[in-house]
């Protein structure tokens, strides 16, 4: 019976030790996003005190500290990252948030370190369709990347935003062609055969399609997860917005509007807020409080409650 009690505390100690990494972790990137780089990096020395295993983070916290000026730790971490299966050299070597690093000697020897591996991991790959779908890839991302700088300089609703949403969109409709005629042919091509930012690109275009598109896709993205050749981070994204478009709830909160009178942004219309977070974390996504802190958004579960019939009427309109 002792043996079983000592077990169970493991346990417990255990599942609470892992949530504490990942609040930590959301935190530094909250602190990431509001340009606190040195505040980052110190949380995400908190959270790898717990664990160093997560490649993504470990090259996040990287930029954080070559952003905070510490060359030193950026590259003990991007070598980390490296170490635990960081793998996208290309956008390793166009990465502003790197840029501080690039007159360094290990600078030149991680990139031929990657290069090397590179050669050898993608031996088997499909170049010309990965190659095609990292066009795409900066295709979609290089003005979406535009839109705060803007929005900040300009507003939401000034004309130097609705021309950079004119682009986009003519730029979304062009790579929509492109990718439903890779899954028409090919189906969720996985990681293992165009590398992981190439199939990312699948997501991310039909992310940003039509409902129609997305509802015709979202079944082989779901297969996708299940055979992993798509993440379930990626799969909630699009199973929010699917929800939204067919009048429902979203499930993991991922969906932010924004009120066109005050400005101020809002998550919108969610199913049973209060184990939201639990939801999240199933599919690997942080507290939803860190996610919305990016919108300027205090997340208050009970006041959300009550403001949801609110939320819900304006949806309609």
């Amino acid at each position: 019976m002792k043996k079983n009690l000592t077990i169970l505390l493991f346990l417990v100690s255990s599942i609470a030790y892992a949530q504490d990494y990942k609040t930590l972790i959301s935190k530094a990137n909250s602190f990431y996003i509001s340009k606190n780089y040195t505040q980052s990096v110190t949380v995400y020395k908190q959270a790898f005190a717990i664990q160093k295993k997560s490649r993504n983070d470990l090259y996040n916290a990287a930029c954080s500290a070559a952003l905070a000026g510490d060359k030193k730790l950026a590259f003990q971490w991007l070598t980390l990252a490296f170490k635990n299966g960081w793998t996208n050299l290309s956008h390793l070597k166009s990465d502003a948030d790197l840029t501080t690093l690039h007159g360094s000697k290990k600078w030149g020897k991680l990139i031929a370190t990657m290069q090397k591996d590179a050669d050898k991991r993608e031996v088997n790959y499909d170049k010309p369709l990965q190659a095609e779908l990292l066009q795409i890839y900066e295709e979609d991302q290089k003005y979406r990347q535009q839109i705060n700088g803007i929005a900040d300089k300009h507003g939401y609703d000034s004309k130097e935003m609705k021309d950079l949403w004119t682009i986009i969109n003519e730029k979304d409709s062009i790579n929509l062609i492109k990718i439903k005629a890779v899954l028409d042919k090919s189906g969720w091509v996985g990681p293992d055969k165009i590398g992981e930012q190439a199939n990312q690109t699948l997501f991310l275009v039909i992310q940003h399609s039509d409902q129609a598109t997305q509802q015709k896709y979202l079944p082989m993205m779901r297969e996708a997860v299940k055979n992993k050749n798509a993440s379930g981070s990626a799969l909630a994204l699009l199973e929010d917005r699917v929800a939204l478009g067919e009048g429902k709830k979203q499930t993991y909160g991922s969906q932010i509007g924004r009120d066109k009178e005050t400005g101020k942004s809002y998550v919108l219309s969610l199913d049973d807020p209060d184990n939201v977070d639990k939801r999240r974390a199933s599919v690997g996504l942080g507290p939803l409080a860190d996610y919305v802190k990016r919108w300027n958004i205090d997340w208050n579960v009970e006041e959300y409650k009550k403001q949801l019939a609110e939320i819900e009427a304006k949806e309609k309109h």
